[in-house]
């Protein structure tokens, strides 16, 4: 009843009637969702730890090194893809040993986003790796022979 009166005391916005019930239905049936997109292992600027015992990777520096370029097709970087990364003002590739995001099944998770410091044609810059690699990186495509035979433990 007060709703009624209101609009006939206001005749302009009974014009609009309908269009004030179409709006506020529209809202109602509305739905909240996400469209981002799902949750990326390592991307561009992901910061990084460098878990060999290369001169590069362990002198302290006021930055972390930090991704510029995924070799993949759709950007994003699982275990045993190749990155680019910046790392003292220079630019170093590097192969991901272990990423904190949860993977496929089976396959541990990290506390931390680990890569390995490579030269050019694949060979390690360091000669040890000082935490656990996974033992999936076996199994995968590519020379990655060299890595896992400078890797202490496996997980």
């Amino acid at each position: 009843m007060y709703m009624f009166t209101t609009i006939m005391a206001f005749p302009r916005l009974l014009g609009q009637l309908p269009l004030l019930l179409v709006q506020t239905s529209s809202t109602i049936i509305q739905k909240n969702f996400s469209v981002s997109t799902a949750a990326a292992a390592i991307q561009k600027m992901t910061r990084v730890r460098v878990v060999d015992n290369s001169s590069l990777g362990n002198t302290p520096y006021h930055r972390p090194p930090r991704v510029i370029h995924v070799y993949t097709k759709n950007g994003v970087g699982k275990v045993g893809d190749k990155v680019l990364l910046a790392i003292k003002g220079q630019k170093k590739k590097a192969l991901i040993v272990g990423h904190k995001m949860p993977g496929e099944r089976m396959t541990p998770r990290f506390d931390s986003n680990n890569v390995v410091l490579i030269e050019d044609n694949g060979n390690p810059t360091g000669t040890r790796i000082k935490v656990p690699v996974p033992t999936s990186l076996r199994q995968m495509k590519g020379d990655y022979s060299k890595v896992l035979a400078i890797a202490n433990t496996f997980v």
